[in-house]
């Protein structure tokens, strides 16, 4: 068996006076696929930088053998000081690296190389941080969250690269798919310390469970015990106190060891506040659509949303997903077709961007608007603090602002006030980003229970598949196709995922090296100006104003006598109504151009 190419041993490393590891291992084999899982927090990022040789830990050893290579790649990649993203690929090429695959790397993600890396969105960044890693082909890959801010069809062809590679390989991620395709093996870090599986994650949660449950069981009988050798002390050592003080030393120990061992992080506890039954219809399309300028985004698309459904969109980012969402909550007119929202409707919704989230307001006052200490969930009032322990907040965190939570946190935050919310239609954007499995797990299970309807925009194919009834699939030019069942059922039926075209599948698509010419590129995209920021953010309550000015006018020319009885006040109420639309579909149509470059700068 070939020696190890990397090993950490005994690492130990305490952060703000607590300890975060406690005797860690990690141990990397020519080849190795592994997968490397714990709670948001338990120091797998850590663990990985220590790795990679980004941090030094308080104690223990790193053996790294001379010759290997290794790439490393960071939740937040640093461009800085390179001129282009080409530059800052080739830069990690070495000696004898190809100049060829760092070009190829870059257009399969969608780069062309000329980008300026201080303009790139995240989304952009984490694309050319890949291509770094991936360019040289190294002998060990640490990647940490390599899914984050990646569509689909990304995710889908980076799962493939990946696979095709000799490297060793460590990876963190919550995308349970992936992780199930690509890993031999599974290392597990809890509270401190490493447990090694030597299958991939596919059987890791079984093992887990059991591995928790033999815990808990040695925590009983060490209970038991304790309270066997109290009895003793209270009744039996009086007559042989000098003969048994070895016995008094043994129960401190127990109580030593009892109070020092270390439980298991709590779960979330999820439950979605649900408002009245909403009608049996929830959202009917007829043949609606909407374009920007020449371009398609929904075109004649029709569906039936009723009571209990669980929806997923899918497709490649710039699609238009948040466009359709808005159009079937009524946010949004379609520039033909009709909408019909059904009855009772209380709808309660999560951003993907979390931009709801004040980031000057404190967690207490996100949860409770600022006016008590409680919140109300299911007609049951709950004092704040109890409702953040669901959440994993410490009492600590109340006074703490937005801003300085974590994603995992903000992730967390946000689910928090918008299950507190009276709802019977949930409409959810990307809610896995930043959450764990463990918590994925019990958000699955909540949107299982839930009795209302439910709307998900999601890249994480698993959860698709654990909650969808059906998937809303983008096709390209505008047409979007419903398909029964979750991801993999909508893959059967389609013959291959979002990543690829029915006339051309992903295995299909030619490399520059084959003399067919590449697809071209998309261009690079750019940031909103402050000005198209403000703009974006007023022009919804300019529509609603134009269409307020609208229906006044409309009122005035309903008047069946008033062409006849005023032709002035007529005359103006047409020009008017007129001067109104003209406005108002400008209006949208500027919306819609600022919400798709916002969708494309993210992407």
């Amino acid at each position: 068996m070939a020696p190890p190419l990397l090993t950490l041993q005994g690492i130990t490393l305490t952060l703000g006076g607590k300890p975060l590891l406690e005797g860690a291992d990690l141990s990397v084999a020519p080849r190795e696929r592994l997968a490397l899982v714990g709670r948001n927090g338990s120091g797998k990022s850590t663990l990985l930088k220590i790795a990679a040789g980004a941090l030094e830990p308080d104690g223990g050893q790193r053996f790294f053998q001379p010759n290997a290579t290794v790439r490393y790649l960071a939740q937040e990649p640093d461009l800085s000081g390179f001129a282009t993203t080409l530059a800052y690929v080739e830069s990690g090429l070495g000696e004898h690296g190809d100049h060829w695959r760092a070009e190829y790397l870059l257009g399969e993600l969608g780069l062309t190389g000329r980008e300026d890396p201080s303009h790139l969105s995240g989304g952009e960044a984490r694309r050319a941080a890949i291509a770094y890693v991936l360019a040289p082909e190294p002998d060990i890959l640490l990647l940490d969250e390599p899914t984050n801010h990646l569509d689909l069809p990304i995710i889908e062809w980076l799962e493939k690269e990946l696979a095709s590679l000799r490297s060793a390989m460590v990876l963190i991620s919550h995308d349970r798919r992936f992780l199930e395709t690509l890993t031999k093996s599974t290392l597990w870090l809890d509270r401190g310390v490493t447990r090694q599986l030597d299958q991939g994650f596919a059987a890791f949660e079984s093992w887990r469970d059991t591995v928790l449950e033999e815990e808990e069981l040695q925590r009983h009988k060490l209970d038991r015990k304790i309270v066997m050798e109290e009895d003793w002390v209270r009744y039996g050592v009086s007559g042989r106190r000098k003969r048994n003080q070895g016995r008094l030393a043994r129960l401190a120990d127990l109580r030593s060891e009892r109070r020092e061992a270390r439980r298991v992080v709590g779960e979330v506890r999820l439950e979605a506040s649900t408002g009245r039954t909403s009608g049996k219809l929830v959202v009917e399309a007829e043949n609606i659509s909407k374009s920007f300028g020449d371009r398609p985004i929904v075109t004649d698309f029709s569906i039936r949303i009723q009571r209990g459904d669980r929806v997923g969109i899918v497709g490649p980012n710039g699609a238009g997903k948040t466009t359709l969402i808005k159009m079937l909550t009524g946010a949004l007119e379609p520039d033909s077709g009709v909408i019909q929202l059904g009855a009772a409707l209380e709808m309660a919704s999560l951003d993907q961007r979390r931009t709801s989230l004040d980031g000057h307001k404190t967690l207490k006052d996100v949860l409770t608007g600022g006016a008590s200490d409680f919140v109300e969930v299911n007609g049951i009032r709950k004092h704040v603090i109890g409702y953040m322990k669901d959440f994993l907040f410490t009492p600590e965190q109340a006074r703490t602002p937005v801003e300085r939570l974590s994603g995992g946190e903000r992730g967390r935050l946000t689910l928090a006030r918008a299950l507190s919310l009276p709802s019977n239609f949930l409409v959810l954007d990307e809610p896995t980003n930043d959450l764990d499995l463990e918590t994925l797990d019990l958000l699955q299970e909540m949107l299982a229970d839930y009795s209302g309807t439910v709307i998900v925009v999601s890249h994480d194919r698993d959860f698709l598949d654990r909650v969808a009834t059906s998937v809303i699939v983008a096709e390209g030019n505008g047409r979007w196709i419903e398909y029964a069942g979750g991801y993999a059922d909508m893959v059967a039926q389609r013959g291959f995922g979002v990543g690829a075209t029915s006339a051309q599948k992903p295995a299909e698509r030619p490399r520059p090296s084959e003399g067919v010419a590449s697809a071209p590129k998309p261009k690079a995209s750019q940031k909103l100006s402050f000005k198209q920021k403000h703009a974006l953010e007023h022009l919804p309550g300019q529509i609603e104003t134009l269409r307020a000015t609208m229906a006044k006018w409309q009122k005035v020319l309903d008047d069946p006598k008033l062409y006849h009885s005023d032709p002035k006040k007529f005359d103006q109420a047409t020009r008017e109504y007129s001067r109104a639309e003209q406005a108002l579909q400008r209006a949208e149509e500027e919306w819609l151009s600022l919400e798709m470059l916002r969708e494309a700068a993210e992407a």
